[in-house]
């Protein structure tokens, strides 16, 4: 029998305002509040960091501010987006349990009644691991989430207009980035609905297909609704006392800006992670600060947090040992794109002169 969803529309609000909305109906979930949920999401313009990035390295807030473009920062990890009224965005919402599986496979499944929606405006969409849609190898829609307790939020975008030259001057898409997939700019990595179909899309018709390819793909019915007044309310705080503030968007601002902070990166399958370290005692031989930054997923996302604590005041020596542990001691509902050897490769490579 299949599984009943709410399906609901939130209109055209800024980027705070519908993260804000997004970690109100996980925490409603949670409470048992609201029933399974498909949202369609509009965007006034908006440039949105991953949970784990540094403002300074994935944005120019330079153009953003003085284009009016919005900064903000989302509560899943990833990468950088820009979001607009050309964007359109979506969000599954629901218990853990209803679709089963750990993440990875739960991804898959939903990329791929993503890409069935999709296809059946005309295009021939197909999902690319790790969380992409493309259309002949090029991206039209990214995605990702995490889970919370027995929440789940996903959530993906569908490309149907975009200006180009606007998305590069709002993003720093590292040259390296675009060397690897031989590409001149950003630009050429995406495709846009507009573009296949010949037109502006009808995004009334892009809702209703995604709705129908997320029901025969995941075995779901979906019934109309809209947002109770506990979750608005719950958004609304939650952007008056955290989300909407300068305080969370920039609690990862410019990590590299300071002189005593040493750097290391590593790229995995699951995504690139980075360390930014201070370092203290005799030699430079403890930790003082970490940070971990980067696109990569983890949920919980205080799984960082509590890695980054753990390792404050170890020895640079026992560090290894000390993530390898911290990462066998994890709740077994933790899921993550990179694992205790991607966390000790960026290590390694901010500590090298330290060790030489």
């Amino acid at each position: 029998m299949p599984r009943r969803f709410r399906l609901v529309d939130t209109g055209l609000r800024t980027g705070r305002e519908n993260i804000a909305l997004d970690q109100a109906m996980v925490d409603a979930r949670l409470a048992g509040e609201i029933p399974d949920t498909l949202r369609f999401i509009g965007f006034k313009p908006s440039a949105l960091v991953g949970r784990h990035q540094a403002v300074q390295q994935e944005l120019k807030p330079e153009y953003c501010r003085a284009h009016g473009i919005e900064i903000g920062r989302r509560i899943t990890g990833g990468g950088a987006i820009y979001m607009d009224e050309g964007i359109l965005g979506w969000a599954l919402v629901c218990d853990r349990r209803t679709l089963g599986g750990a993440l990875p496979d739960i991804t898959r499944a939903i990329c791929e009644a993503a890409a069935r929606g999709l296809s059946k405006l005309g295009v021939d969409a197909r999902f690319r691991p790790r969380n992409d849609i493309e259309v002949d190898g090029r991206k039209i829609s990214g995605t990702g989430g995490f889970f919370d307790g027995d929440a789940l939020i996903y959530q993906g975008t569908v490309l149907g207009a975009l200006a180009p030259q606007t998305m590069l001057s709002v993003l720093n898409v590292p040259q390296a980035k675009l060397e690897k997939r031989a590409l001149d700019n950003a630009a050429q990595r995406v495709v846009t609905l507009a573009e296949l179909l010949d037109g502006a899309p009808d995004w009334g018709r892009v809702k209703d297909a995604l709705a129908r390819g997320f029901a025969e793909g995941l075995g779901i019915e979906f019934e109309p609704g809209v947002l109770s007044e506990a979750e608005e309310a719950r958004a609304r705080r939650l952007h008056e006392d955290e989300i909407g503030t300068d305080r969370f968007v920039y609690e990862i601002d410019d990590p590299a800006g300071d002189r005593d902070v040493r750097a290391g990166a590593h790229t995995g399958a699951g995504g690139t992670v980075t360390a930014y370290v201070r370092l203290e005692g005799a030699n430079n031989s403890r930790f003082r600060e970490i940070l971990f930054c980067g696109d990569f997923f983890v949920a919980p996302p205080r799984v960082v947090l509590d890695l980054e604590a753990c390792l404050r005041g170890v020895s640079v020596t026992d560090a290894e040992q000390r993530v390898q542990t911290f990462f066998g001691e994890l709740d077994g509902g933790c899921l993550l794109s990179i694992g205790a050897n991607d966390f000790i490769a960026a290590l390694r490579a901010a500590t090298a002169e330290a060790l030489a």
